[in-house]
């Protein structure tokens, strides 16, 4: 019993850290990464589809994304998918390709960045903190209806607590790791 709970929780608190990574990943960092776009929808035949499934991505420049849809005839659906997306960028339209050249990222604009940042890593704190109280009030219930001992419930509400400072203690060193990369010049 105690394993499984802990196991379930573990899981469920590393899932919380991977949705915090992946959001934390649009975040422009002043340089280019393919991130920013992957995820903008593009109308695909009567289907709004991501980007990255109907074309390649490449950063061939650390300041420079450059999309080249598999079908040429969606370029002017992608450029305008990019613009509705107001991701910051502007696409330059060739005829073959699309460039999205990263402009520098300004002090003031960074420090905002590293806000929104800050902001991301504090929604995986509450959701790392949400899903401790969910087992704690799952094993509570557990502990009244006789189905574990006192002890028990006490051991596992210390684990899941050790848990949840240890996955609290990750976001914060990743969300330094963000810090010093959006800062850096």
């Amino acid at each position: 019993m105690l394993a499984e709970i802990i196991k379930d929780t573990e899981h469920k608190m590393k899932k919380a850290i991977e949705i915090t990574q992946q959001e934390l990943a649009l975040i422009r960092t002043g340089r280019a990464s393919t991130a920013l776009v992957e995820k903008i929808r593009i109308e695909y035949y009567g289907v709004l589809t991501p980007l990255k499934e109907i074309a390649n991505i490449a950063v061939p420049e650390s300041d420079m994304i450059v999309i080249q849809p598999w079908d040429k005839s969606f370029l002017g659906e992608v450029e305008k998918a990019i613009w509705k997306a107001d991701i910051g960028l502007t696409p330059n339209n060739d005829g073959t390709v699309i460039r999205l050249p990263i402009p520098p990222l300004s002090e003031e604009r960074r420090k905002d960045m590293v806000k929104v940042a800050k902001k991301e890593i504090e929604s995986g704190k509450i959701s790392i903190r949400n899903i401790r109280r969910e087992i704690n009030d799952q094993v509570k219930k557990l502990e009244k209806n006789g189905d574990i001992s006192e002890d028990l419930s006490k051991d596992i509400f210390k684990k899941v607590q050790e848990l949840t400072d240890s996955y609290v203690k990750e976001l914060d060193e990743i969300c330094r790791l963000k810090e010093i990369e959006i800062m850096k010049v």
